[in-house]
């Protein structure tokens, strides 16, 4: 059998011992494991900046992928912890629209529980670190091949995260700054499908007050030191100064109305 893939991804940086201890505990579970981080720099508690990464890696990972997610302000409290199969891959982590945004992307082929199984979690679960005593050790049984619904009942509404949806009104688009990236790239809600009906090379693109021209096909096409806008990776229009940032040239962030105007 092929090992199993277990993803990471936390706000809990390298600095401390605790993404080590997470991983400790799966390979002393499933030793065959193949570990592979995602990002441990989610910004701290920002539930938002880790589910657009967990979206945006998730369809690149072969199916039975198992990707654990711990960004959890809520740790300690009522809310729930759970693991969610769909589109062939697994997700384990807090409900709190972390992983949501991840299995949104098959949502007819979904199927969660809450980990309330005492045999799949450490014997002792702490108030502060349920990455070690309870989402770690789910993904790690899981990848030991325990089915998912071995481990607690059935959740038929797990949190789900709810993005700003574009809005079009006649020759524009509105959206939003999602996201800052570590380039500080503004990442948008604005996806590809938003210019449909619009032809891109009499497209405008505007932040505030500033106007950047039609989106680019390269980072490099924008002059040296300039801003420019260009359909990222992820599918999501981002607003990029090469060579610099974006985010220190505007001032703006998360929350920022963006246009994609027809002129």
């Amino acid at each position: 059998m092929t090992a199993p893939i277990v993803t990471l991804t936390t706000d809990f940086g390298t600095r401390d011992p605790w993404v080590g201890i997470m991983k400790g505990v799966i390979l002393g579970i499933a030793p065959t494991a193949r570990l592979v981080d995602l990002s441990h720099d989610i910004a701290a508690q920002d539930i938002l900046e880790g589910a657009l990464c967990l979206e945006a890696a998730a369809p690149f990972f072969p199916r039975d992928t198992i990707h654990l997610a711990v960004v959890d302000p809520g740790v300690g409290s009522a809310r729930r912890a759970i693991a969610v199969r769909a589109g062939g891959q697994y997700y384990v982590g807090p409900d709190n629209g972390l992983l949501s945004l991840a299995f949104a992307q098959a949502p007819a082929l979904m199927a969660a529980v809450e980990l309330t199984a005492a045999e799949y979690r450490l014997s002792s679960l702490s108030r502060t670190f349920h990455g070690r005593d309870l989402f770690a050790p789910a993904a790690a049984h899981l990848a030991a091949g325990v089915a998912l619904e071995r481990f607690g009942r059935a959740v038929a509404d797990p949190v789900r995260l709810v993005l700003p949806v574009p809005q079009r009104e006649g020759d524009h688009v509105r959206g939003e700054v999602l996201a800052v990236d570590r380039f500080g790239n503004l990442v948008t809600s604005l996806r590809g499908e938003d210019l449909s009906g619009l032809v891109s090379s009499a497209l405008v693109v505007e932040i505030g007050e500033v106007r950047l021209g039609a989106p680019l096909s390269a980072y490099a096409d924008a002059p040296p030191g300039g801003l420019g806008a260009i359909m990222g990776s992820t599918g999501r229009l981002e607003i990029f100064a090469r060579d610099g940032s974006a985010h220190a040239m505007l001032g703006r962030g998360r929350g920022a109305p963006v246009v994609l105007r027809r002129v």
